[in-house]
Formats: C-alpha cells, sequence, structure tokens
C-alpha cells in the first residue's frame, strides 16, 4: 500500500473514533431540568409511584355472640276436645279450622234426659228445704227431738249435693272451648253418639307459639331466661321471627349432653303452624360497641392475624385480635381504633410501603383523629 493510501486511512479511522465519541456523550441539559440520574421516571433511579389499593374505616356496631341450634315449632295450647259424659250430638257451632274464643259454644248433646234428673232433685231440694225450716221452727220451741233435726238438715245437705250433680251433668250437654285458639277438623257429625274420652276435635292456640331446642351443655354457664332467639323456617326463607326464652330444662340430658330450652314467639299473622322445623340463633350477650372491619382486611400470617393500617400515606403492619364473624364482617378486639383505616384489597402490600386508597371507603389515616 502507498503512503497515500495510508495517510487517507487513517484520516476515515480517527473521524470515526471522533464521531463515535460524540455521539456518546451526554447530550446538553436543557435549563432548569434536573441533573442526569436524579428524579427520573421509574426504573431510572426515582423512588417507587404508591401503590394503589382499597381500604375501609373501622367501625362502631352491635355485635351479638350468639350460638345456632335446630329446634321445633309447638303449640302454646294444645287439647283434643272430649265429652265428659255420654249422650247423642244434637248440635255442631263451629266450622272446621275456624278462630274461636273462650267458652265459645262447640258440642251440644242431648240433654232431655238430664233436664228431668234435674228437675227431679231441684223438687226434691225444695222439699228437703221446707222440712228443714219447719224442723228448726219446732227445735226452737223444744217440740222436736234433735236427733229429728238433726236428721232434716242432713237430707236438705244431700238434696243439696244431688242437685249440684245433676247441675254439672246438664252443663256438660254444652261442650265449650277452653281456651282461644284455632279448631281442626272434626271426627264426629251430628247425631252422632258420643262415649266420655270420645275425640271429637282438636283445638290448638298460636299465638304465640312455642319453640323447644337443645344447647351444647357447654354453654350452661351462659344461658339466661329472657335471652333473644331468632326463627327461621323453610316456608317462610327470607323471614325472621323472634322470641324470648321462658323455661331452661334444669337438668343435662345424658345421652345428647345438652340442655333444653324452650321460648315463646309471637305469632299474630299465624304464619307459624306447630310441627315446623326452624332453625335457631339464641343470643347470648349483645356488645353496643364492638369495633369492627370488613373480613378482607384480616390477613392470617402463621398463628397470628394482621391488618394494614394506612398511616400518613403508607401501609403498616398491625397485629389484631378477632372476635365473633358475621357475614363479610368480623370483630377486632384489640390492636386497632375507631376510625383507623385499614387496607382491604392491593397487590403485594408490604409493610411501610406508600399507598393510595384507588376504590372502596376514602383514605383515613390513623392520625388523622389526633389533628385539631
Amino acid at each position: 500500500m502507498t503512503r497515500t493510501a495510508l495517510f487517507r486511512t487513517a484520516i476515515v479511522v480517527a473521524a470515526c473514533v471522533l464521531a463515535g465519541g460524540l455521539y456518546a456523550a451526554d447530550p446538553p441539559a436543557k435549563p432548569g431540568a434536573p441533573p442526569a440520574g436524579q428524579g427520573g421516571p421509574p426504573g431510572a433511579g426515582g423512588p417507587p409511584p404508591p401503590m394503589p389499593v382499597e381500604a375501609a374505616v373501622a367501625t362502631v356496631e352491635a355485635v351479638s355472640d350468639m350460638v345456632s341450634a335446630v329446634g321445633s315449632l309447638q303449640a302454646n295450647e294444645s287439647v283434643v276436645i272430649r265429652p265428659e259424659i255420654a249422650g247423642r250430638i244434637t248440635g255442631i257451632k263451629f266450622n272446621e279450622g275456624q278462630v274461636i274464643n273462650r267458652n265459645d259454644v262447640l258440642f251440644l248433646l242431648d240433654a232431655t234426659e238430664y233436664e228431668a234428673q234435674m228437675a227431679q232433685s231441684k223438687a226434691n231440694l225444695q222439699l228437703a228445704d221446707m222440712k228443714f225450716n219447719r224442723a228448726k221452727d219446732l227445735r226452737e220451741k223444744s217440740l222436736i227431738s234433735q236427733q229429728d233435726y238433726d236428721d232434716s238438715e242432713a237430707k236438705l245437705a244431700e238434696a243439696q249435693a244431688q242437685f249440684a250433680v245433676d247441675k254439672s251433668r246438664l252443663d256438660k250437654t254444652v261442650i265449650r272451648a277452653p281456651f282461644s285458639g284455632i279448631l281442626g277438623v272434626r271426627n264426629v257429625s251430628p247425631g252422632a253418639y258420643v262415649r266420655p274420652g270420645d275425640d271429637l276435635v282438636s283445638l290448638e292456640e298460636t299465638n304465640p307459639v312455642k319453640l323447644e331446642f337443645r344447647v351444647p351443655e357447654t354453654y350452661a354457664r351462659s344461658l339466661r331466661v329472657g335471652q333473644k332467639v331468632s326463627v327461621g323456617v323453610d316456608a317462610y326463607p327470607d323471614d325472621k321471627f323472634t322470641g324470648s326464652v321462658y323455661a331452661i330444662d334444669p337438668r343435662v340430658d345424658t345421652q345428647t349432653h345438652s340442655l333444653l330450652l324452650r321460648a315463646l314467639v309471637p305469632n299474630q299473622k299465624r304464619a307459624l303452624l306447630p310441627g315446623m322445623f326452624a332453625r335457631v340463633e339464641l343470643i347470648l350477650a349483645t356488645r353496643s360497641e364492638a369495633l369492627v372491619v370488613p373480613e378482607q382486611a384480616v390477613v392470617p400470617m402463621g398463628n397470628d392475624l394482621f391488618v394494614y393500617r394506612i398511616v400518613d400515606g403508607k401501609a403498616a403492619q398491625t397485629r389484631v385480635q378477632t372476635g365473633r364473624r358475621m357475614q363479610g364482617k368480623v370483630e377486632i378486639t384489640s390492636g386497632l381504633s375507631k376510625g383507623d383505616s385499614v387496607i382491604t384489597a392491593g397487590q403485594k402490600v408490604r409493610d411501610g410501603m406508600a399507598v393510595k386508597t384507588g376504590g372502596g371507603a376514602p383514605e383515613k389515616d390513623a392520625k388523622a383523629d389526633a389533628k385539631p
């Protein structure tokens, strides 16, 4: 190669080296721009942006401790109407399924024979009374012996007793309702001859109804007369009926190790029927000012439970203790205060991470309550 060619080659290489150096150098900074490598966009050495999260505020609500059980409904009062004397039915004074009041007439029995017996005993009573009054006057005048006077007095008492018996039998020809309630279907027709003890019709008092259920013996120390119950039945899946406990069996069942309880449930609309299966929630105690947060705010870690509070725009991991769990909520017994904001949703939240609320309840810093 000639010297001229070598010289040209050296000039080209030098030009390339100078051009590469110009391209590798930082471009001139614009006026007011931060120095290179400081305060740049994410991923260029600056702090990460706050993590979007959803938050809710810890609120105070009434929370109840409850025990669930199953039971059955029974009529408050139930009886099968039966005659006490024999006779033929001459009248039926109700319709099947009718609501009746106490002392309403239900059946009439043939009273002819009993009326005759009543008339006879009444006449005997009047005669015995006259004889006694005559004997009394004679005795005051000492015209009869004491024995004759005592005999007349005894016969009067006997006539009075017989009259009472015949009157009672006559009264029993009219069969009345012993209490208010609903009648069932009758088992006899007019003209039927009935004997004492024959089933005529059933009578049920269903307002209120009795609820009978059992709870484990471990709750014995918490049971009290007057505690409230909430009742659900399959016939009305969207309704709840409330009542109160009125009796607790003092003996534990040795087979099931449970206690029998009975409650009264108002039933003005007579929607609840005896024999229905019931799902029962017995309220043992109520705390009117319990601290509650959404259940998704509680994070289990090992044997402990935590929530993430929002304090000055950062996530603060806080250990908590929980109480009763409800649908979508959980009671916090320690670790939080009323008004604390807790994170309910967010990706990979860590203690100390900068966060900002991006949905759910508005953020409320834990220190905000301390500011005037």
